[in-house]
């Protein structure tokens, strides 16, 4: 049986992003981004708690788009996976750290009040012509039977 390593967060951007252009034409972009959850205690006392994740983009065409629109407070949904890397700092200590690899985004809001796939969903219209001749759509009034 094969693992499942999927993240989607929901969050406001941390900071601009940061992008670097290599040599050999690739680019990579770094931003952090904030997700908020609130609960009550026992006693009645609303919590609200800030976790901050580092992410980054290595697909060229993602690594554009972040760079030309997103900006710090925008709010963005994410998918991605977790990937952990180390290294030795300068005293030989060996750091690692934990990082979302964003796979593809939507800008829900915040600044730039976009909107938008990154990279675009696929539609019906994408699909094979054969595969749109034997799509059926099943339509149903009765949402009692949803799992939700």
């Amino acid at each position: 049986m094969r693992g499942v390593n999927k993240v989607i967060l929901v969050g406001h951007l941390g900071k601009d992003p940061e992008v670097r252009h290599f040599e050999n034409d690739g680019a990579v972009c770094n931003f952090t981004m904030a997700t908020n959850r609130s609960y009550k205690t026992k006693a009645g006392e609303k919590v609200e708690e800030t976790e901050w994740h580092n992410l980054v983009i290595w697909s060229r065409g993602l690594v554009g788009v972040a760079e030309k629109y997103l900006k710090k407070g925008d709010l963005l949904f994410v998918e991605g996976r977790l990937a952990t890397r180390s290294w030795d700092d300068q005293s030989g200590v060996k750091k690692y750290t934990t990082e979302i690899i964003v796979e593809t985004f939507k800008m829900l809001g915040g600044k730039n009040e976009g909107g938008g796939n990154y990279p675009p969903a696929p539609s019906a219209a994408d699909a094979p012509k054969d595969a749109q001749k034997e799509s059926t759509a099943v339509e149903t009034d009765d949402v009692d039977d949803l799992p939700f």
